[in-house]
């Protein structure tokens, strides 16, 4: 499926899209500055909600313009009340002394308050730091990642999760031991990315909880025989091989993961060192040009990531994050799950100070 930036302009019908704080009347706060008026991403499916009445359900987005730790876990607390049993956070720690990360003292303080909680990762398809699981051990201890256990998933393999009604894969193979978790947090650096034009919550499970040398394969449709060797930097940035499809891929990973857990997986997106550049570009990640936003926390995935991507349309210096998501075709990663009815396409952007 190809489609234009015009397409999804027009697909859209929809100029803007706000924010409202409960019955807050939006102008005044948009005045206050708590609340940001959002543009809307040319995303099918997005619809005005600015406070005024709309038809239908809204999920609850939290949002933050403090980005710190007591924040974190002040929105954490307000969508973790289907959290139970063992937790795992899903969590991007990235390669050696990547300069963007999410810092690790505020995951500790915030895994600190995660009670029977740890931290979830799976090795990578390309052959860099984190390829063996041996590697991947050495770069968390580089990194930090040492304050609470790192359960690296697919270390004694993979396992097959159903895909119901996705586009392209009937099944998905994650990190063995993602289903010894009762409940998930997928904790967000949301930024750049070199395939998928954005890096959200949807990135964050896809691709970051499948298996190294299968799920990551499925996910990526990598063909051994047919494309080069997966390096570090093993797509060029430039003629990208997958776009829709690989948005749709990511569509069917996630689905999977959301539908095994239900109620039990929340999401918190941090916008902050908001790079072209994903976190597995490490040292090599481009400067990010655009200023940070904050912090974002809901249960529903799609409105999540739309809310971060309408804040990256809504910024008047997001010019080259917005050209890394329209020249990768990113913004499908959201109507994609729209079709596969992994969230609500209607947000309401709730504001905490």
């Amino acid at each position: 499926m190809d489609i234009s930036r015009r397409d999804l302009f027009k697909a859209a019908g929809v100029a803007a899209v706000g924010a409202a704080l409960g019955n807050f009347n939006v102008v005044e706060a948009a005045k206050s500055k708590k609340i940001p008026k959002l543009n809307a991403a040319p995303v099918v499916g997005s619809k005005n909600v600015t406070g005024m009445k709309y038809s239908g359900t809204a999920a609850k987005v939290f949002f933050t313009d403090k980005i710190d730790a007591p924040h974190l876990i002040k929105l954490y607390n307000m969508i973790n009340g289907e959290i139970f049993g063992k937790v795992g956070i899903k969590l991007h720690t990235g390669e050696p002394h990547g300069p963007n990360i999410i810092p690790r003292d505020w995951v500790q303080k915030f895994q600190a308050q995660v009670p029977n909680s740890n931290i979830i990762e799976t090795n990578t398809l390309y052959n860099g730091a984190r390829y063996t699981t041996a590697g991947h051990r050495e770069t968390l201890r580089t990194n930090g990642w040492t304050f609470c256990d790192v359960d690296i998933m697919d270390e004694d393999g993979g396992v097959n999760l159903p895909v119901r009604g996705g586009f392209h894969l009937q099944e998905v193979t994650m990190g063995k031991n993602l289903v010894n978790y009762d409940s998930i947090v997928v904790l967000t650096h949301f930024k750049g990315h070199a395939m998928g034009g954005f890096g959200g919550s949807l990135k964050n499970i896809a691709i970051g909880m499948a298996s190294g040398q299968v799920g990551k394969v499925q996910v990526h449709g990598y063909k051994r025989d047919e494309m080069p060797p997966p390096g570090p930097y093993w797509f060029d940035g430039v003629n990208m091989p997958l776009k829709e499809k690989f948005m749709e891929l990511m569509a069917d990973s996630g689905k999977a993961t959301c539908d095994y857990f239900g109620k039990r997986i929340v999401f918190i997106n941090i916008m902050r060192r908001l790079s072209v550049d994903c976190d597995c570009a490490g040292v090599e990640a481009a400067e990010p040009t655009m200023a940070d936003v904050g912090i974002l926390a809901s249960d529903d995935i799609l409105a999540i990531d739309q809310a971060c991507c309408d804040f990256v349309y809504t910024a008047t210096d997001s010019k080259d994050l917005r050209e890394r998501i329209e020249s990768r075709h990113g913004l499908r990663q959201l109507s994609a799950m729209a079709e596969l009815k992994m969230g609500n396409t209607q947000y309401e952007l709730i504001g905490v100070d």
